[in-house]
């Protein structure tokens, strides 16, 4: 019955978000729900532990900037638990997504959770964005990342010709945007109303 919550949860908010799940991709973002929850018990993924929360916070949080995705070569920098970068995988399954973490312990758990999901289109390094410096992308992910000038100087770099950097913020401030290097460009900043998720959510869209 639990599961059926959920997946009536997420269902209504991928609509509600102008996003459609197969059942496939429902079945998979419901196993992802359930390692996160197995593996959060000993490696202290995420704070929020509620399936509930996970699919509002986490699941459709990260589903909100798919209108604003790119080509086809994406990387998640500080991904953490896999946010953005894991669902939005699961749902575009013809798009790239390298899983960037300097922390080991939630690499080895996206390891895991790419191999249980069968997700081909998933790459997972453990490494810093700053050390990453032989390849490009046509879109860099970021997400409670720090400030848009500290976005801008830790990813700007990945950027391919033409590639954007897509910021997922609270509430930005005048000072903030100023802040922003002279060579980065802000494309504009986007409103997320994300299904039960209360409080500002924008996106940040830069540029080089």
């Amino acid at each position: 019955m639990a599961q059926e919550t959920e997946q009536t949860q997420l269902l209504a908010g991928a609509t509600a978000l102008q996003q459609e799940l197969n059942q496939l991709q429902v079945e998979k973002l419901i196993s992802y729900l359930g390692l996160l929850r197995k593996w959060n018990k000993t490696y202290n993924l995420t704070a929020i532990t509620e399936p509930a929360g996970i699919v509002s916070h986490h699941f459709l949080d990260s589903l909100s900037i798919a209108p604003y995705l790119q080509g086809t070569q994406f990387i998640d920098v500080g991904t953490g638990a896999g946010f953005p970068g894991l669902p939005l995988a699961i749902c575009f399954p013809n798009r790239h997504f390298v899983l960037l973490d300097g922390n080991g312990k939630k690499t080895r758990f996206l390891t895991q959770v790419s191999m249980d999901l069968a997700l081909s289109n998933v790459e997972v390094v453990n490494d810093r964005a700053e050390l990453i410096t032989e390849r490009s992308f046509d879109c860099v992910l970021v997400r409670a990342f720090g400030t848009l000038s500290k976005i801008a100087a830790a990813t700007s770099h990945l950027l391919g010709d033409g590639g954007v950097i897509l910021a997922m913020k609270g509430a930005l401030t005048k000072v903030e945007l100023s802040e922003v290097p002279e060579n980065i460009k802000v494309q504009g900043i986007r409103p997320l109303a994300v299904p039960g998720v209360t409080g500002i959510r924008k996106l940040a869209i830069l540029s080089r």
